[in-house]
Parts: C-alpha cells; sequence; structure tokens
C-alpha cells in the first residue's frame, strides 16, 4: 500500500490487498481483505459495498496496514478480528482457544438431534475440553430444557468461553469447571450426553500441519498424543461412571480415526457404535450409547 497518485478508495485498499493475500496462498483472498478492512474502519462488512468510493484516513489505513501485515504472516483472521461465527452465533476467540470449524458443526447436529429425540425433561450434557465454549452454548442455546457442564484445562480458555456464554444468553444453563476431563466432576454428576472435539491430532504430525495452525493455534488444542488416540481412550474409559442409563457420547474424530475411536467405545461397553460422515463425507463422528 505505498503513495502513489491515486487516492486510496475502499475499492482499491481491497482490490490490492486481495491481490496481495492471493500471492500469499491464502483460501478468500478478497473476503479475507472485507473482514480486515471492516476491522480496521470499525463498521459491518456489507457496509464496505456502499462505501467503495470513500477515502479512510490515515488512521484506519495504518490499522489495516497492521492487520494485513499478521494475516500476510500467516496469523489467523478470526484472531485478528477477536470473534468467529459458528452455528450462526457469534463466538470470541484468542490464542488460548481452538477457532470453531464448521467440521465441528456435524457433531453439533448429531447431538441435537439425539436431545430432541428423545425428549428428556430436563437433560444434562457434558461438553469435554470447551474451549471458546461453542459446542456446549450451541447445546445450550438450541435446547431451552437443557443445563449444560463444560470442562476445560486451561483457565484462558474457560474465561473466553464464560464471556461467549454471556455473551450468548446462556451463562445461567452453562457450568465451567477448570480441570482435565473428568477430575473436576463430583461423583454423584450424571449426565444424559458427553459431547468433546479432544484434541486429536498425532504428536508427529503437529509439525506437517499448516502454519496458520501450527504457529497460532494452541498446541494443547491439537495434540493428541503418539497416535492421535489418548483423549478418545480416556473418554471413553471415564464416560461410564458419569453416564445416566442409556446415556450417550459423541466425538468428533480426524482423518483416518473413526474405526479406532468406535472400537475403543465397543471396548467400553458402549453399543450402537456409529460413525457419521460431514458434508464432505469424510467420517467426523463417533455417536455411542452406553449399553
Amino acid at each position: 500500500m505505498s503513495a502513489t497518485d491515486q487516492p486510496w478508495t475502499v475499492a482499491r485498499l481491497l482490490e490490492w490487498t486481495a491481490g496481495h493475500f492471493a500471492s500469499k496462498g491464502t483460501d478468500s483472498p478478497r473476503l479475507e481483505a472485507e473482514i480486515l478492512l471492516a476491522q480496521a474502519m470499525g463498521c459491518k462488512r456489507i457496509e464496505l459495498y456502499v462505501r467503495h468510493e470513500e477515502i479512510p484516513g490515515e488512521d484506519v489505513r495504518d490499522r489495516f496496514r497492521g492487520l494485513v501485515r499478521r494475516r500476510a504472516s500467516g496469523e489467523p483472521v478470526a484472531y485478528l478480528v477477536g470473534h468467529k461465527e459458528f452455528f450462526s452465533l457469534d463466538f470470541l476467540v484468542s490464542p488460548a482457544v481452538l477457532i470453531p470449524r464448521p467440521d465441528t458443526e456435524t457433531l453439533v447436529d448429531q447431538a441435537l438431534r439425539d436431545l430432541k429425540a428423545r425428549a428428556l425433561p430436563a437433560p444434562r450434557a457434558l461438553d469435554l475440553g470447551t474451549g471458546s465454549g461453542c459446542l456446549a452454548i450451541v447445546l445450550a442455546k438450541l435446547v431451552p430444557t437443557l443445563f449444560v457442564t463444560a470442562v476445560d484445562l486451561s483457565r484462558d480458555a474457560l474465561d473466553i468461553a464464560r464471556k461467549n456464554a454471556q455473551r450468548n444468553k446462556v451463562e445461567n444453563r452453562v457450568e465451567f469447571l477448570c480441570g482435565d476431563l473428568f477430575y473436576p466432576l463430583k461423583e454423584e454428576d450424571k449426565f444424559d450426553i458427553v459431547v468433546s472435539n479432544p484434541p486429536y491430532i498425532p504428536s508427529a504430525d503437529i509439525a506437517g500441519l499448516e502454519p496458520t495452525v501450527r504457529d497460532f493455534e494452541p498446541k494443547s488444542a491439537l495434540d493428541g498424543g503418539a497416535d492421535g488416540l489418548d483423549f478418545y481412550k480416556r473418554i471413553f474409559e471415564g464416560a461410564p461412571k458419569h453416564l445416566q442409563p442409556q446415556g450417550r457420547v459423541m466425538v468428533e474424530v480426524g482423518i483416518d480415526q473413526a474405526e479406532a475411536v468406535a472400537s475403543l467405545a465397543r471396548e467400553n461397553g458402549f453399543v450402537q457404535v456409529a460413525i457419521v460422515a460431514d458434508m464432505a463425507k469424510v467420517p467426523r463422528v463417533v455417536a455411542a450409547r452406553l449399553g
């Protein structure tokens, strides 16, 4: 964005930045340019379409330059703007939490179908490794009778999750506990469904992830141990103690992990084990009922 005789209108800023991002190989160069310029201007992205001829002030352009430099270095757009949409709700995000992804909507869909099909009068759900709180909060938002307990080992992540619960007006039906999986729970705590999007990347594969993920998102939310299955083993071993009769466990899984995770469920007494594919026909969720 060097100085030229032509004014730096909104349209020109977007055109230049989209080309710059395209040269860096970003997935959606124009969209990202619009999101960042709207952030710098303090407006909604849709407003840019009627402000193409406007010439932003130097302070706005300075903010925009900074955001563009950070994005070009690999920093995720969601961290730059501080929020991300998931299941039509808006979630605050920071480098303390994994950025919500469309893949996880398959897990939400399955949990919602199960809860609505069973029509329990006062269902309880447990979200293990809640991160931003997106799973717990969407379920609470869409099932008005549901009470959710959300657990995470990171206090920084829980700070974000609590704010998201308030932001989406479900803070009275989501409680947050700090600790490792089932450890913060009382022995008498029982749930109708356990959901989790645990870390599932094999440790040796972390270095090969896209830099935007590897260098910026929390490693603790990615690393699933040597085979990527560490957390699934612990979830299916620990869940029976905290499930109601006929209780369900539903987990998101990584590429080529579904069969192994389904086997872990069966080994721990679960039945009706199902593997559910996402919109791209990739096996994405393992759902199981306690026998």
